[in-house]
């Protein structure tokens, strides 16, 4: 099997992206996967161009992105990705979409097609905080995730593809107030687990439990 795992490079004033720092820590192989590890940029439709040339180079079983939410406590899975940019803030080549659709020949949103339950549970059972979010939000993380399923519902029907949010890492935090935090060999961790999940279950659907939110 072989998996990509992309990371953003730093947005929004940040020297760092936690996200881009944990794929670079992930192993070669997982479970006997290869694992390979691309950087892509924080900027609205170039980030699916990268994307999809390195996914015609490699011809992978499984995409999985991921990318920085601050604010957030755990490590989480997307469930779903939807058909719109709205950008709070410019992206690193200052494009700043207003509620634009992503692909007019799209569906109004894509699920994920990685077992998202089964990951979370893979990433709790290692003692990392870990939960289903149901919204990837409305800039470069949510577009890469829906640009992603596009490409798999139109050119790469036989691949997986999702997305993980990550948390700030504490040097982040230290001028931000009450914000939370993960250490970064603690999210690379989640992450290595959340992949296992994948691969364990290797396309055979996810866990039927608990998952849902309330807000």
């Amino acid at each position: 099997m072989k998996i990509l795992v992309t990371g953003f490079d730093p947005f929004g004033g940040e020297a760092i992206n936690p996200a881009l720092e944990a794929v670079k820590k992930l192993p070669d192989t997982i479970l006997g996967a290869t694992v390979y590890k691309l950087e892509i940029p924080t900027v609205f439709h170039k980030s699916s161009e990268v994307l999809q040339s390195e996914m015609e180079k490699i011809d992978p079983d499984v995409v999985l992105c991921i990318g920085q939410a601050g604010g957030r406590y755990g490590v989480t899975p997307e469930r779903v990705a939807i058909n719109v940019d709205d950008a709070r803030i410019p992206d690193n080549e200052k494009n700043q979409p207003i509620d634009e659709v992503i692909r007019p020949d799209g569906k109004t949103a894509y699920f994920s097609s990685v077992p998202v339950k089964a990951m979370v549970s893979e990433i709790k059972e290692a003692g990392i905080p870990s939960s289903v979010s149901n919204t990837a939000g409305t800039f470069v993380c949510n577009h890469i995730l829906y640009q992603l399923l596009y490409l798999i519902d139109t050119k790469f029907q036989n691949v997986q593809g999702g997305f993980i949010h990550v948390p700030f890492i504490p040097e982040q935090v230290v001028d931000k107030n009450n914000q939370p935090s993960m250490n970064l060999n603690d999210i690379t961790k989640g992450l290595e687990k959340a992949i296992e999940a994948i691969i364990k279950l290797d396309g055979k659907g996810d866990l039927k439990e608990v998952g849902g939110a309330i807000h």
